[in-house]
């Protein structure tokens, strides 16, 4: 009577352990056909490595690799320049470019903003300046940009005093640093 008892849980036993291993292998299965093979390459912007799916070119990056948590993006088409921190890159490179001469006192690429610190030209040492660009906008657009500009002159005594800036000077810098954006622009989408 044991020995039936023993074959017949034996025989239960067995049917048990390829039910689990058949159920094992279809989940296994069924979690390899939804893979996609991801290959390292490097960002043509950034020159950072990124990881795509060769078979989505267009995907969108996420925080934990393709279609992965993109807290910047949304999910939209990705246009050349945009980043995913917010801002235009061409016209943050631009505007960087555009007031190279002056002094940074600091620079948000989050936040799109650009704050120089007093510079005064050699040619007038009594004369200072001091710019505040902020970059608005995703797109390459005239109204993506705002550049606010300062400037102080020296009293009698040797203290700096607010002074006056012609409005024209603020859309000068504007104007130069959305060309310089589309020279950048043009320079990516030509290959050069």
């Amino acid at each position: 009577m044991m020995n039936r008892d023993h074959k017949t849980a034996m025989r239960y036993l067995n049917r048990s352990l390829a039910a689990i291993l058949l159920g094992a292998t279809a989940l296994a299965v069924t979690a390899c056909e939804g893979s996609k093979a991801v290959y390292p390459e490097r960002d043509k912007l950034t020159g950072q490595r990124v990881f795509r799916d060769p078979s989505q070119p267009n995907q969108e990056q996420g925080l934990f690799g393709p279609g992965g948590l993109n807290l910047f993006g949304g999910g939209q088409q990705a246009q050349p320049g945009a980043t995913g921190v917010g801002v235009n890159s061409f016209l943050w490179r631009a505007s960087l470019d555009t007031i190279a001469f002056m002094p940074l006192t600091s620079a948000d690429p989050f936040g799109g903003v650009i704050i120089t610190d007093w510079y005064s030209p050699p040619e007038s040492p009594n004369e200072r300046f001091k710019t505040n660009v902020y970059i608005l906008a995703k797109a390459l657009r005239a109204d993506g940009i705002k550049v606010s500009v300062f400037r102080q002159v020296r009293d009698r005594d040797g203290a700096w005093v607010e002074a006056t800036v012609a409005n024209s000077v603020a859309t000068d810098m504007e104007n130069a640093i959305l060309t310089r954006a589309r020279q950048l622009r043009l320079a990516v989408l030509t290959g050069e």
